[in-house]
């Protein structure tokens, strides 16, 4: 049976920590817009920061739904599956925050991550529920490693052309809302 939790406390900050993929998910205001949920491998990119907030490393993707959402209304959930041991499955629902690169606090926050070039912004999430239920359905599967794809792009990108990619890829979700801004730098 599902309990709620009134704080992520030590035992849950374990357990979230140590998976290796979470998922985001997040939907506009409009009826008709499109809900997003995103997979995100955990390989030092997510932390609980204190008893109500937990922040994700934002990579540099193919799309900015997760962004646009949060800029227009703030609503999100974090989940966490138990893959391999007891079956469990934890949410986080709450409002989350973008600290984008070129934010002051964007430095500050990244230390408490693996470092990774094609961080584009932390995502803070104020956490309001706290919840776990069984996680019956969910598979037992055996974690393999992390892809190492992403890593290869960033490189071949260089700081420049992850600008540029963001500036075409990333400026508004696929329902039109603003999504990822950031200026190119001046030589």
């Amino acid at each position: 049976m599902g309990r709620i939790y009134p704080e992520i406390d030590a035992r849950l900050t374990s357990f979230v920590e140590a998976q290796p993929v979470f998922f985001v998910a997040t939907a506009p205001l409009d009826a008709d817009g499109h809900v997003n949920c995103s997979p995100k491998g955990n390989q030092g990119a997510f932390t609980v920061l204190d008893d109500h907030r937990a922040a994700y490393l934002d990579l540099t993707g193919s799309g900015t739904e997760t962004i646009a959402h949060l800029q227009e209304n703030g609503r999100i959930v974090l989940m966490f599956c138990a893959f391999v041991g007891p079956p469990r499955i934890v949410r986080f629902h709450g409002t989350g925050e973008v600290v984008p690169l070129g934010d002051p606090r964007f430095d500050e926050l990244l230390e408490r991550f693996t470092r990774n070039v094609g961080a584009r912004a932390v995502v803070i999430v104020s956490v309001a529920r706290i919840s776990d239920s069984c996680g019956y359905g969910v598979p037992v599967m055996e974690f393999q490693r992390h892809r190492d794809n992403l890593d290869h792009w960033v490189e071949t990108q260089g700081a420049d052309g992850l600008v540029s990619y963001r500036a075409e890829k990333n400026a508004e979700s696929i329902d039109g809302l603003p999504g990822f801004a950031e200026v190119l730098p001046q030589a």
